[in-house]
């Protein structure tokens, strides 16, 4: 598999977050402080992620575009909309459930906007626990199923939590 990369772009209200290759915990500091960025920048018209040259995408990953989802649900009043073509990432997200918060096209949108690559962020360890801990709650607030999934996980970070 290639490696991960995140490209963006943002348009007149128009955001867009690509996925490239094998997007893995490692860019998910990236991926939160664009999407931080979203939700404090122009109030968005439209949002866009696009997954169709993504290889592979990690559950934290998951997680943090359905936070972007939700938000956009909760707080704008719209689905973002997700470009989605490699069959094994739609099985994932439909057994997540994530796909009943986008709208999931599978055939490209003509999207003409200039991408930028972002650089890779370095969090503090702490950070990068809680981003992950977070992201996989949430995960299995949308669908308690995931639960069975995710257990040991989430419980072994709240343990390290406390700890700190």
């Amino acid at each position: 598999m290639n490696p991960g990369k995140i490209l963006v772009a943002d348009q007149d209200g128009i955001y867009l977050l690509k996925l490239t290759g094998d997007v893995r915990v490692t860019l998910c500091a990236s991926i939160s402080d664009y999407i931080e960025r979203i939700f404090s920048g122009q109030t968005p018209r439209e949002i866009y992620v696009d997954l169709i040259e993504a290889e592979g995408v990690d559950s934290t990953t998951l997680g943090l575009l359905a936070k972007l989802a939700l938000y956009c649900q909760e707080k704008l009043g719209f689905k973002a909309k997700l470009l989605c073509v490699n069959r094994s990432i739609l099985r994932i997200l439909e057994s997540m459930e994530l796909d009943e918060l986008f709208d999931i096209l599978v055939t490209p949108d003509s999207l003409k906007l200039e991408t930028l690559e972002l650089g890779q962020v370095d969090p503090s360890e702490e950070k990068m626990r809680k981003q992950v801990l977070d992201a996989h709650k949430l995960l299995v607030k949308l669908n308690p199923k995931l639960w069975y999934e995710f257990e040991d996980l989430i419980t072994a970070l709240d343990d390290d939590g406390a700890d700190a």
